[in-house]
């Protein structure tokens, strides 16, 4: 084949395809145009609709990515391909990446119940498994949450790790109850211990009064009377109540006489 032939092939070529590629190109730019208009107007009409941030961006980014595959296929079609066949061998190709990306998909679909069902949101104080994590929920991620504990460490842990626990919401009904023992010896009196615990209680700045705070007998344990109570404070106050009725309680008690014992073990020497 000459190149006079081999040129007139490649313009014939050029002229068949080209008003293809142009219109191609064109309709990318309008789809992605459009598609981001939607995306937008989506995402505006499900944050409106009282959603969690996280699902509706995440929703969010679901039609955009199921809008941009459809145009796509759209523009495949404009060149004679069989749409029918790519979208079989892209369906096959989802399924095998779905199964490589088991645990993966299945933290993603954790993170989405999360988003849903919403067991917390970002600013509680949880406790995740029985006796588990505990921190404060940093972020709530697709594959992770991330909690943020009081020595200011990080925790990440997969979402499916997440709903297969127990979760413990300790702040998020906004009013959190404290639970404090404190232990007193057999030989001190109960009624003195009772008002210095409430008389610390008063003095915190951060304790409500509604519900108001009780003392009672517990526990009468091998070495020690324990004392049981439970001051409520606002959710983000937890800590400093905490440790305020700890350091007071102990304090006020060294003033006035009360004991807190600790186990003692005697020993008899038989000569």
């Amino acid at each position: 084949m000459d190149i006079t032939a081999l040129t007139e092939k490649g313009l014939g070529m050029a002229m068949e395809y080209a008003p293809k590629v142009l219109l191609a190109i064109l309709t990318l730019i309008v789809g992605f145009w459009i598609i981001k208009k939607i995306v937008k107007i989506a995402n505006k009409g499900i944050r409106s609709s009282g959603m969690d941030e996280s699902l509706s961006t995440f929703l969010a980014s679901l039609l955009n990515i199921a809008l941009k595959i459809m145009l796509f296929i759209s523009v495949a079609s404009m060149f004679g391909v069989n749409t029918t066949s790519f979208i079989a061998i892209f369906s096959a190709l989802m399924v095998g990446v779905g199964m490589a990306l088991n645990g993966t998909l299945g933290h993603a679909a954790a993170g989405v119940m999360l988003m849903i069902f919403k067991p917390f949101k970002i600013g509680d104080l949880v406790t995740i498994g029985g006796g588990g994590t505990t921190g404060t929920v940093e972020a709530i991620n697709a594959f992770n949450t991330t909690l943020k504990t009081l020595d200011n460490k990080r925790i990440i842990i997969a979402n499916s790790n997440v709903t297969g626990n127990d979760i413990t919401n300790i702040s998020g009904q906004g009013e959190v109850g404290v639970e404090l023992t404190f232990g007193i010896g057999y030989g001190d009196d109960i009624d003195k211990a009772r008002n210095i615990i409430l008389q610390v209680g008063k003095n915190c700045p951060f304790i409500l009064d509604n519900p108001s705070q009780g003392v009672v007998v517990a526990e009468l344990g091998d070495s020690s009377v324990n004392l049981a109570t439970r001051p409520f404070c606002k959710s983000e106050h937890y800590w400093d109540t905490l440790f305020y009725m700890q350091e007071n309680v102990k304090k006020e008690f060294d003033k006035q006489g009360v004991g807190i014992p600790y186990p003692t073990m005697d020993l008899n020497m038989i000569k």
